[in-house]
Protein backbone atom coordinates (compact mmCIF):
# COMPACT_ATOMS: atom_id res chain seq x y z
CA UNK A 1 0.00 0.00 0.00
CA UNK A 2 1.31 3.40 -0.92
CA UNK A 3 1.74 5.85 1.93
CA UNK A 4 -0.02 9.18 1.83
CA UNK A 5 -2.96 7.82 -0.16
CA UNK A 6 -4.90 6.37 2.76
CA UNK A 7 -7.53 9.10 2.71
CA UNK A 8 -10.18 9.74 0.09
CA UNK A 9 -11.79 12.94 -1.12
CA UNK A 10 -15.02 11.09 -1.82
CA UNK A 11 -13.82 9.90 -5.23
CA UNK A 12 -13.12 6.27 -5.96
CA UNK A 13 -10.48 7.04 -8.59
CA UNK A 14 -7.76 9.62 -7.99
CA UNK A 15 -5.03 9.19 -10.60
CA UNK A 16 -3.16 12.41 -9.86
CA UNK A 17 -3.66 14.85 -6.98
CA UNK A 18 -2.21 17.70 -9.02
CA UNK A 19 -5.20 17.57 -11.34
CA UNK A 20 -7.95 17.66 -8.69
CA UNK A 21 -9.74 20.59 -10.32
CA UNK A 22 -9.85 18.83 -13.69
CA UNK A 23 -10.79 15.59 -11.98
CA UNK A 24 -13.64 17.29 -10.10
CA UNK A 25 -14.87 18.77 -13.39
CA UNK A 26 -14.74 15.32 -14.97
CA UNK A 27 -16.62 13.77 -12.04
CA UNK A 28 -19.21 16.54 -12.27
CA UNK A 29 -19.68 15.92 -15.99
CA UNK A 30 -20.06 12.17 -15.46
CA UNK A 31 -22.76 12.86 -12.86
CA UNK A 32 -24.53 15.36 -15.14
CA UNK A 33 -24.49 12.86 -18.02
CA UNK A 34 -25.80 10.00 -15.90
CA UNK A 35 -28.51 12.23 -14.44
CA UNK A 36 -29.51 13.51 -17.89
CA UNK A 37 -29.62 9.93 -19.21
CA UNK A 38 -31.97 8.94 -16.38
CA UNK A 39 -34.22 12.00 -16.68
CA UNK A 40 -34.53 11.77 -20.47
CA UNK A 41 -35.28 8.04 -20.26
CA UNK A 42 -38.00 8.63 -17.64
CA UNK A 43 -39.34 11.56 -19.65
CA UNK A 44 -39.79 9.30 -22.70
CA UNK A 45 -41.95 7.00 -20.59
CA UNK A 46 -43.90 9.98 -19.23
CA UNK A 47 -44.44 11.41 -22.73
CA UNK A 48 -45.68 8.10 -24.12
CA UNK A 49 -48.10 7.78 -21.21
CA UNK A 50 -49.38 11.35 -21.71
CA UNK A 51 -49.87 10.89 -25.45
CA UNK A 52 -50.90 13.70 -27.77
CA UNK A 53 -48.20 16.33 -28.41
CA UNK A 54 -46.03 14.64 -25.78
CA UNK A 55 -45.82 11.50 -27.95
CA UNK A 56 -44.60 13.36 -31.05
CA UNK A 57 -42.09 11.15 -32.86
CA UNK A 58 -39.49 13.95 -33.07
CA UNK A 59 -39.72 14.72 -29.35
CA UNK A 60 -39.45 11.04 -28.40
CA UNK A 61 -36.57 10.65 -30.85
CA UNK A 62 -34.49 13.51 -29.45
CA UNK A 63 -35.16 12.36 -25.87
CA UNK A 64 -33.93 8.86 -26.74
CA UNK A 65 -30.93 10.22 -28.67
CA UNK A 66 -30.00 12.49 -25.78
CA UNK A 67 -30.35 9.72 -23.20
CA UNK A 68 -28.23 7.36 -25.29
CA UNK A 69 -25.41 9.81 -25.98
CA UNK A 70 -25.33 10.93 -22.33
CA UNK A 71 -24.79 7.30 -21.32
CA UNK A 72 -22.07 6.86 -23.94
CA UNK A 73 -20.29 10.07 -22.88
CA UNK A 74 -20.40 9.03 -19.22
CA UNK A 75 -18.94 5.63 -20.18
CA UNK A 76 -16.10 7.26 -22.16
CA UNK A 77 -15.23 9.49 -19.20
CA UNK A 78 -15.54 6.66 -16.67
CA UNK A 79 -12.99 4.58 -18.54
CA UNK A 80 -10.71 7.56 -19.13
CA UNK A 81 -10.96 7.49 -22.91
CA UNK A 82 -9.03 10.35 -24.54
CA UNK A 83 -11.89 10.51 -27.05
CA UNK A 84 -14.38 11.73 -24.45
CA UNK A 85 -13.94 15.24 -25.88
CA UNK A 86 -15.61 13.97 -29.08
CA UNK A 87 -18.56 12.37 -27.30
CA UNK A 88 -18.91 15.36 -24.98
CA UNK A 89 -19.06 17.78 -27.92
CA UNK A 90 -21.80 15.73 -29.54
CA UNK A 91 -23.56 15.25 -26.23
CA UNK A 92 -23.62 19.01 -25.58
CA UNK A 93 -25.15 19.63 -29.01
CA UNK A 94 -27.79 16.94 -28.53
CA UNK A 95 -28.60 18.14 -25.01
CA UNK A 96 -29.23 21.65 -26.41
CA UNK A 97 -31.57 20.19 -29.05
CA UNK A 98 -33.37 18.13 -26.40
CA UNK A 99 -33.65 21.16 -24.12
CA UNK A 100 -35.28 23.12 -26.94
CA UNK A 101 -37.67 20.26 -27.78
CA UNK A 102 -38.72 19.89 -24.14
CA UNK A 103 -39.33 23.64 -23.81
CA UNK A 104 -41.55 23.52 -26.90
CA UNK A 105 -44.11 21.53 -24.89
CA UNK A 106 -45.79 24.35 -23.01
CA UNK A 107 -47.37 24.21 -19.57
CA UNK A 108 -45.69 21.03 -18.33
CA UNK A 109 -43.38 21.18 -15.33
CA UNK A 110 -41.88 17.75 -16.03
CA UNK A 111 -40.82 18.91 -19.49
CA UNK A 112 -39.37 22.13 -18.02
CA UNK A 113 -37.43 20.01 -15.51
CA UNK A 114 -36.07 17.80 -18.29
CA UNK A 115 -35.04 20.91 -20.27
CA UNK A 116 -33.17 22.27 -17.23
CA UNK A 117 -31.34 18.97 -16.70
CA UNK A 118 -30.38 18.90 -20.40
CA UNK A 119 -29.11 22.50 -20.19
CA UNK A 120 -26.93 21.70 -17.16
CA UNK A 121 -25.51 18.63 -18.90
CA UNK A 122 -24.82 20.65 -22.06
CA UNK A 123 -22.92 23.27 -20.03
CA UNK A 124 -20.78 20.62 -18.37
CA UNK A 125 -20.14 18.72 -21.61
CA UNK A 126 -19.16 21.94 -23.40
CA UNK A 127 -16.51 22.54 -20.73
CA UNK A 128 -15.23 18.97 -21.13
CA UNK A 129 -15.19 19.20 -24.93
CA UNK A 130 -13.11 22.37 -24.79
CA UNK A 131 -10.48 20.88 -22.52
CA UNK A 132 -12.07 20.58 -19.09
CA UNK A 133 -10.61 22.96 -16.54
CA UNK A 134 -9.74 25.66 -19.13
CA UNK A 135 -12.87 27.64 -18.25
CA UNK A 136 -11.19 30.99 -18.89
CA UNK A 137 -10.75 30.09 -22.55
CA UNK A 138 -14.41 29.01 -22.86
CA UNK A 139 -15.61 32.56 -22.58
CA UNK A 140 -13.38 33.68 -25.46
CA UNK A 141 -14.34 30.77 -27.73
CA UNK A 142 -18.13 30.88 -27.50
CA UNK A 143 -19.76 30.58 -30.89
Amino acid sequence: MAHGHGHSHGHEYEPDHEHDEGHDELQHCIEECLNCHAVCTMTVQYCLTEGGDHADVNLIGVLLDCAELCQVSANFMLRGSPHHVVTCAGCAELCRACEEACRSVSGDERMVHCAEICAACADSCERMASGGADEEEDEDEES
